[in-house]
Parts: structure tokens; C-alpha cells; sequence
């Protein structure tokens, strides 16, 4: 009986320390909050069974296109196709040079190389991590024809002098917003500041959908056209083909979903901001925190903090209940999928030493102050217990 109790009592202490888990992305506490919605949605949807292309895919390529203050919104299957599908359009292809960097998530680099053309990585800022535009410049050659900065957790790359760099050389900008919806840089939102820009509507994004799903902008109607015929087969008018596409179609249902989250991105964004400066607060003194471009609303996709013990504090944290991840642990340059056109260990210095020191912390809409307190907390207490050690 007592070793039963005994059973008992652990089992219990388990669960409870289960359920305390603060995830990195807690995607069931914002579901809770728009299920009704959602459900009576898909209901509709799945009533008027227009599922091609339909009335709620025609509704949020406008509604999304209008929140961007971009011309035109071209929903997608996901955002490694928006990528593709913005190059192609492009004519980006076989003997043609993309600029970009490494520490992305390898579909920025897929993209390139399916559409034929070579990537070449630059390294980044220090402070943001994004594209660093000097070394841009050194990196342009004859065989360069596009430029694509990525818009890295949250927060705009510094777009004007890339912008001005593609001017003088007659380049294409393609902007990898894969992590920017509703982030504004100079009071503009991304997706508007380059001739197309790529959004990845993953279902962990500040805009997800419940699954895979993605959306290209343009002020470029001959862009847009180009790509609604690329998604769909290239073709405008069914079985008349122009183009080789694909099929890259945005999903009925998704555009259903991501037409109820679009209403209250402003709102979860806004959540998440004031979420990354309670973390700045508590621990500036402690870890470094996120810089914030000046012009740039950084909307926090995720919130990277940085420490030359990463891994022991990631370690740490785990061991308490709360996830954490790494954006990202190997630049692009050192895997061995780029082996074919990466660059040499050494050669994106910032790159790499940020790699080894990032570390992404819980950050999604409905976090609670408790939880952001317990975080910091135990990071604070690892910290100051290794210093104590030393």
C-alpha cells in the first residue's frame, strides 16, 4: 500500500511538471481562442465546396495584399514555393548568381537551386543578423542578378542601400519575409519594399496557417500574372498552358483560417512586442538581447537571445520545463546539401560566431508574465551560478 502511495505521489509530481512546460510556440492556447470561428468557417467552406481556388483564397490574397499596402497577393502552398515561384517569375535561372546569406532555413537556398541559379552567401550584421549591405557589394560580379535579403526573426533587413545597390547593377530584390508578417521598416510594411516578396504562412508563424501555406506580394502586375500562371500549372485558362509550372495552389480551407488570424495579427503582434521587452528588461544586464534597427518595428517571431554558454543554458532551461530552439545551429555555407557552392569555414565570421551563441526563448502571443518571470529567472540563476563557480 505505501509503495502504491509512493507510485502515486510520483506520478502526480510528473504530471504536474508536465503540464507547468513553457513551450517555445504554444499554438493550442491561440486555437482555444478563435475555435469557434474557426470551425464555423471550414463548415462554410466545406458546405459551398468551391475548393479551387475559391471565394476565401480570392478574399485574403486582397485582405493580405491590402494589409501589406502591396498591389498584389498570390497565395501559394508554401513559402519555399513562394520563393521559387517569385524567382521564376523573375527569369532568374541556369548561369545566374542570387545573393543571400547563411543563417536562414535552408528553403531560402532550395529556392535558388531549383530555379537553376547559384547562391553566394555574404555575412551579416553583428547586432540584427541580417544582410550586411557592404559585403553585398563586394560580392556583386557580371553573373549577379538578384538580391535576397531575408527578414530574420521578425525584424527588416536595412533594405534602402540593397535597394540602391540594385538599382546601380540593374538587380532584381526579392525579399525572404518568411518571418515578417506585419513588420514595418521606414513605415512601410515588408512585402512592399522590393519588386516581389515571399511570405511563409507555416503554421508556427505570427500568421499561420494550420498547415502549409504561403503568399507572394508585388507592385509588378506582370509579376503577379506571371506567378498566378506559374502556381497553377502555367496556366490562365484551365488546360490552355503557356508556361511549365506547377502546382502550388493556397488551399481552400487554409485561406479560411488564415482569413480569421489575419483580423488580429496587429493585436498578437503587438502581445509579442510587449512580451520581447519584459525579456529586454530582465535581462539585458545578463545575456545579450535583441537589437532593434532603428525604422523597423520587429514584430518577434522569435526572441534570440545570445550567450557564449549557450548550450549549457539550453541544457539548463530543458531540465526545468522550458523549450527553447536554436535559429539556426549551422549556417547554410557549412551544410553539406550546399556543398556544391558554399564558401569556406571562416569565410562568414559573424555568421558563424553567432551560430554558436543564439538562443531562441518562448515567445508566441499568449504567454503569460508568470511564465516570461520563470524563464528569466532560470536563465538568471544558471548564469550567475556559473559565475559564482568561476
Amino acid at each position: 500500500m505505501i509503495v502504491f502511495l509512493v507510485c502515486v505521489r510520483v506520478y502526480v509530481l510528473v504530471e504536474v511538471f508536465v503540464s507547468q512546460e513553457i513551450k517555445l510556440v504554444d499554438l493550442q492556447r491561440q486555437y482555444q481562442t478563435i475555435r469557434k470561428e474557426v470551425l464555423n468557417a471550414l463548415d462554410a467552406t466545406l458546405s459551398g465546396m468551391e475548393l479551387f481556388l475559391g471565394p476565401n483564397v480570392r478574399a485574403f490574397e486582397r485582405e493580405f495584399a491590402d494589409y501589406c499596402g502591396a498591389d498584389e497577393g498570390i497565395g501559394v502552398g508554401s513559402g519555399t514555393d513562394a520563393l521559387y515561384l517569385a524567382l521564376r517569375a523573375c527569369e532568374i535561372g541556369p548561369g545566374d548568381e542570387v545573393i543571400t546569406v547563411a543563417n536562414t532555413f535552408i528553403a531560402t537556398v532550395e529556392a535558388i537551386v531549383m530555379a537553376g541559379a547559384k547562391p553566394v552567401f555574404v555575412d551579416v550584421e553583428a547586432e540584427t543578423a541580417t544582410m550586411d549591405p557592404e559585403k553585398v557589394a563586394e560580392a556583386i560580379t557580371p553573373r549577379t542578378r538578384a538580391l535576397m535579403p531575408v527578414h530574420l526573426y521578425g525584424q527588416a533587413t536595412e533594405m534602402e542601400p540593397l535597394l540602391a545597390l540594385a538599382k546601380e547593377h540593374h538587380l532584381r530584390v526579392i525579399e525572404d519575409a518568411a518571418q515578417a508578417q506585419g513588420t514595418r521598416y521606414r513605415g512601410r510594411r515588408v512585402g512592399t519594399l522590393s519588386d516581389v516578396a515571399a511570405f511563409s504562412l507555416y503554421y508556427s508563424k505570427n500568421l499561420g496557417a494550420y498547415g502549409e501555406a504561403g503568399i507572394v506580394t508585388t507592385n509588378d502586375p506582370d509579376l503577379a500574372a506571371r506567378i498566378r500562371m506559374l502556381r497553377d500549372h502555367g496556366s490562365r485558362e484551365r488546360y490552355y498552358h503557356e508556361l511549365i509550372g506547377m502546382n502550388s495552389r493556397l488551399d481552400e480551407m487554409q485561406a479560411a483560417i488564415l482569413r480569421i488570424k489575419l483580423r488580429r495579427l496587429d493585436e498578437w503582434n503587438k502581445q509579442r512586442r510587449a512580451h520581447a521587452m519584459a525579456y529586454t528588461e530582465r535581462l539585458r544586464d545578463i545575456v545579450t538581447t535583441p537589437v532593434e534597427r532603428a525604422g523597423s518595428d520587429h514584430i518577434y517571431y522569435a526572441y534570440v537571445i545570445q550567450t557564449d554558454d549557450r548550450d549549457g543554458l539550453r541544457a539548463a532551461l530543458t531540465a526545468q520545463g522550458i523549450q527553447t530552439g536554436i535559429h539556426y545551429p549551422v549556417p547554410l555555407h557549412l551544410q553539406p546539401a550546399c556543398a556544391d557552392f558554399a564558401c569556406p569555414k571562416g569565410s562568414l565570421p559573424v555568421t558563424e560566431r553567432l551560430a554558436g551563441r543564439i538562443l531562441s526563448l518562448p515567445m508566441f502571443p499568449e504567454l503569460t508574465e508568470s511564465e516570461i518571470d520563470r524563464v528569466c529567472d532560470a536563465i538568471r540563476g544558471h548564469i550567475l551560478a556559473g559565475v559564482s563557480a568561476r
